[in-house]
Formats: C-alpha cells, structure tokens, sequence
C-alpha cells in the first residue's frame, strides 16, 4: 500500500483545482479515534470529498492506524481525497514527537523508512477553485509565484529554510504587519498585510491553513481572508480545545463544523456543533 500511495503522491502537483463540495481538516496528530468521529460527522469517502492540510502523526498514540487509513482512501478515491504535508511528515520531526518510536515498538524500523520515503513524495499546497490556497503552514517571504509551489522537485526532505520549509512552518502572527521571526526556531511570523498583499497579487481570496492549535477548532486571521483549522480536540489530552471541520460547497461558501473534545458519558449526538459563521467569495 505504502509503495502505490507514494507513486500516486508522485505524479500529483502541488496544485490542483476542483469545483468540488470539500471537507477541508486540519491536524489529525494520531487521534485515531478522533479521525473515526471527523468521518462519521461528514461523511466516509466516497461520500464526501476530503482535503487534509498534514500532520497526521506524531503526539497521539495510534499515528499508524490513522495515516494507513487516510492513505487507504487516497487509493480507493484518488480523485476525491487529497493530503497535503505537514511539518510532521518529515524524518527528523518524526523522531523527536513518537512516530518513530511507535513503528519501531510495534513494527520495525524498517517501515519507519517506507513511511518517510512515502511522505517526502506528499504536495505540499493546493489552489481549490482558483480561490483558495491551501497549504500546512504558511507563506514565505521566498515566494513571488505560485509556479515555484509547482516546481519543487520531490522527493524531498524538509529543509531547515526556504520555501518548502515555510509552507510547512510559517505561522501568521497578529502583532506584526510584515514577516518575523517565529519562535519555533524555524521558518517566519507573517502579519496580515502580507496576507492581503498575497492575496491580491496572485488573484486569490482565502489562504486555508492549519499547524497551530486553537480553541474553537478554527480561527480567523487578516480580517477572515485566512483561516486556521485545527482537527484534534484535546489535543495531546492537555489543551481542551475542539476540532473543526471546514465545509466548502460548489459557490465556495464556507462554513464549519465543530468537534468537541470527547467524553466517556457524552452521546454521539452530542460530539458535535454546527457554527454558522461562513466566509463567501469575493463577487
């Protein structure tokens, strides 16, 4: 499975473009069961159209049952399931936050490498509709055009800087207009003018995102004209956050579906909230 997944991750670009109703979702993190729950509420493939913005293993305990089924649905549904990288999907991270150590616990580590091999073949950005971008992180003071996404060579690690690297890393920051340094250590800060600047030079109305935790499952940022999305509730059984789904139908109507962090007692009924804030395309 593993070698027809990296072939399929291969020939895909690092843009597409659909006119697809999609699920946009953020972190998964190896909360397997949490994954189960997202696919419940809005549909197992091929019901309903995915887009995962990376990072699904490392902190939780079962990063192989979740990334084997997502990679299983790519095979079946190659057309209408899509996973993007995330900074996760890389050898060094992978050895610092579990993934490694469980595939060498449960298997061996001779899998560890067929999995690295497989993740530095994933895209790493996809334009949906011509509107909205997508990618892990966020942009890069390296990028002047799109068409540099399209021509980084995989496969690939993921480099200590440059334009792979912020895709993966960058986080927008409220307090700065223009580029900062990121305290991760790596890649940079963004402010919302460059946010609005990108925008509006490459003809594009929302940048979808996601590699930060947030409380509600999703936050907006640069007066809503980009988006983080956040798919693990309770993340690492520490912040008590929820996850969110990011629904997209055919008018590029956007709106999101909250995932409560779960409960022993809670119905499965109750797991979950609409929330009727919407973002609509620019006319």
């Amino acid at each position: 499975m593993l070698e027809i997944t990296t072939f399929f991750f291969f020939v895909i670009l690092n843009s597409i473009v659909n006119y697809i109703t999609f699920l946009f979702t953020g972190d998964i993190h190896g909360q397997y069961s949490d994954l189960l729950r997202l696919f419940e509420y809005g549909g197992f493939p091929p019901k309903a159209n995915y887009l995962f913005l990376g990072d699904y293993v490392d902190s939780g305990k079962q990063s192989i049952e979740a990334i084997c089924l997502l990679l299983a649905y790519k095979i079946k549904v190659p057309g209408n399931f899509f996973l993007l990288r995330g900074n996760h999907e890389s050898a060094s991270i992978k050895r610092i936050y579990g993934f490694y150590d469980e595939r060498k616990r449960r298997f061996s580590v001779r899998l560890w490498k067929v999995f690295t091999d497989c993740f530095n073949c994933l895209p790493v950005s996809a334009v949906v509709d011509k509107t909205i971008l997508c990618m892990h992180g966020g942009l890069s003071p390296d990028m002047k055009s799109l068409d540099q996404i399209r021509a980084i060579e995989r496969p690939k690690d993921v480099p200590d800087q440059g334009l792979l690297c912020d895709l993966l890393w960058a986080d927008p920051y409220r307090e700065i207009s223009g580029w900062g340094e990121n305290d991760r250590g790596v890649s940079y800060t963004f402010g919302a003018y460059k946010v609005a600047e990108f925008l509006k030079k490459h003809d594009l109305d929302l940048i979808c995102r996601a590699h930060q935790v947030v409380e509600d499952g999703y936050e907006f940022f640069a007066e809503r004209q980009l988006v983080t999305l956040f798919s693990a509730p309770n993340y690492s059984g520490e912040f008590n956050n929820a996850g969110a789904l990011m629904s997209v139908d055919a008018s590029l109507l956007c709106s999101f579906q909250i995932l409560k962090p779960s409960k022993a007692k809670t119905r499965v009924g109750e797991l979950f909230a609409a929330n009727e804030v919407s973002w609509k395309r620019k006319d």
